[in-house]
């Protein structure tokens, strides 16, 4: 059975509150679940007590039971200091988008076009 430490929506609409649960990966977001191991409430203060709350000792037992977080999951376990920080790449973040790469190339297109007599007369 591959088991995840993940997040159950909860809450009402625009007002999400959710369940840190050990589930079978299998079963839906919002699904059956084997335990709940604490709480996210993302409407509160960043700096706030209450934002995160887990059972720590459950979470170790089902990661030694060889559950795997899912990335949100594993950044709070991170934060709380049970896991190892890990290093994350994001190999888009750099790269422009489809519009900035038209502009450039329509950008270089002119100034290869403007050169182009400038060359010329120096040329001769």
């Amino acid at each position: 059975m591959a088991m995840k430490i993940r997040l159950a929506r909860g809450g009402s609409k625009k007002r999400p509150h959710y369940a840190i649960v050990a589930s079978d990966s299998r079963m839906p977001r919002d699904g059956r679940f084997l335990e709940k191991l604490g709480t996210y409430n993302p409407l509160l203060a960043k700096d706030s007590e209450d934002r995160i709350k887990m059972d720590i000792e459950r979470v170790q037992y089902w990661l030694s039971q060889g559950a795997q977080p899912t990335d949100r999951v594993a950044r709070f376990l991170e934060a709380a200091g049970v896991t190892a920080k890990t290093e994350r790449k994001n190999l888009k973040k750099g790269e422009p988008g489809k519009a900035a790469k038209e502009r450039a190339e329509k950008r270089a297109a002119r100034e290869a076009a403007a050169n182009a007599p400038a060359e010329e007369a120096a040329s001769e």
